[in-house]
């Protein structure tokens, strides 16, 4: 499974989607131990600086296009309309903070998307 991840540090989940000008990508097996990151893709931030901002389709779009192939999006935050897209597209949305590695297992244990028995899993 290929897993997005919103952080601005690289190490922690810690960035809203909309603040996002890059979003690590992760790869994990079904046994659900220990995600290996496989890139790293650069992206249009989706929310500008003007708090009243409309959806942008062009961005999402372009969005959309770099996260092709992942099933799930890891952020700390995410609103309503991106939400809803992502879901769209098929990629399952899950909040999280922390390490990156234990904050995509605790994501999934906690959504039932994981059902390993694997040591390497600390949920």
């Amino acid at each position: 499974m290929r897993i997005a991840v919103a952080s601005k540090s690289g190490t922690e989940v810690d960035q809203h989607f909309g603040h996002a000008e890059k979003f690590h990508i992760y790869e994990i097996g079904e046994s659900c131990a220990s995600p290996t990151k496989v890139s790293e893709v650069p992206v249009v931030k989706f929310c500008s600086a003007d708090p009243d901002h409309v959806f942008s389709h062009s961005r999402m779009a372009g969005i959309l296009a770099v996260l092709d192939g992942c099933a799930l999006m890891v952020t700390a935050q995410i609103g309503d309309y991106p939400r809803q897209e992502l879901e769209k597209a098929g990629i399952l949305h899950l909040s999280a903070s922390g390490p990156i590695e234990e904050a995509i297992c605790s994501a999934l244990h906690a959504d039932n998307h994981c059902h390993c028995r694997s040591s390497g899993c600390s949920s």
